[in-house]
């Protein structure tokens, strides 16, 4: 049987939104992701962390210093008793690199973690805060959950309106409540 994973979006969803954060400490939990993470792992979910970067292109952070970030992160996920399987990042923005296929809402880091981490489309999420996160997960194949952390409270109008969410969650504890109950259920559909 495959892996079922769930896609995660870093800032505003699993942290607090930073304008371009550069330093580990920038980067802490919302009170709500530790028990969040815990209850999709219990579940058997394989985690991973899809999130533009684009301070890389802007010249704010260095490949060196997104991997200090990286390593913090998985840090805060050890401190939950929480395995990261994996962080995708995108580094490009398309006004400095060009467009690629990788910064949401292309789903170039999903299809890759897809494939790499051997999570089977069917039965796997994607979870953040904005309508390019939940379009990725959506062009992926995947269930999508909104959280109304970060800039979800912004995005639920547009994302409504174009059918993006299966759900709507008020923080990542709420999501993986859900989450853990649609795959109970055996279900894909919303609620």
């Amino acid at each position: 049987m495959s892996a079922w994973g769930v896609f995660l979006d870093r800032d505003g969803t699993l942290v607090p939104d930073a304008v371009h954060p550069v330093r580990p400490g920038q980067l802490r939990f919302y009170a709500s992701t530790g028990a969040g993470l815990r209850r999709l792992a219990e579940a058997g979910a394989v985690l991973a962390v899809v999130s533009n970067q684009s301070a890389v292109a802007r010249g704010l952070l260095s490949e060196a210093g997104l991997e200090r970030l990286d390593r913090h992160l998985r840090e805060l996920f050890r401190a939950e008793g929480v395995s990261l399987a994996a962080p995708y990042y995108c580094p490009h923005h398309p006004d400095i690199t060009g467009p690629c296929p990788c910064r949401k809402p292309a789903p170039g880091m999903i299809e890759q973690g897809l494939r790499e981490l051997g999570i089977a489309r069917e039965g796997s999420f994607l979870v953040g805060d904005t309508t390019g996160d939940l379009q990725a997960g959506r062009e992926a194949g995947l269930s999508t959950v909104l959280v109304l952390t970060g800039q979800g409270r912004r995005a639920r109008e547009e994302v409504l309106d174009r059918a993006l969410a299966d759900h709507v969650a008020g923080n990542l504890a709420s999501a993986a409540r859900w989450v853990v109950a649609r795959r109970a259920e055996g279900g894909r559909e919303g609620g």
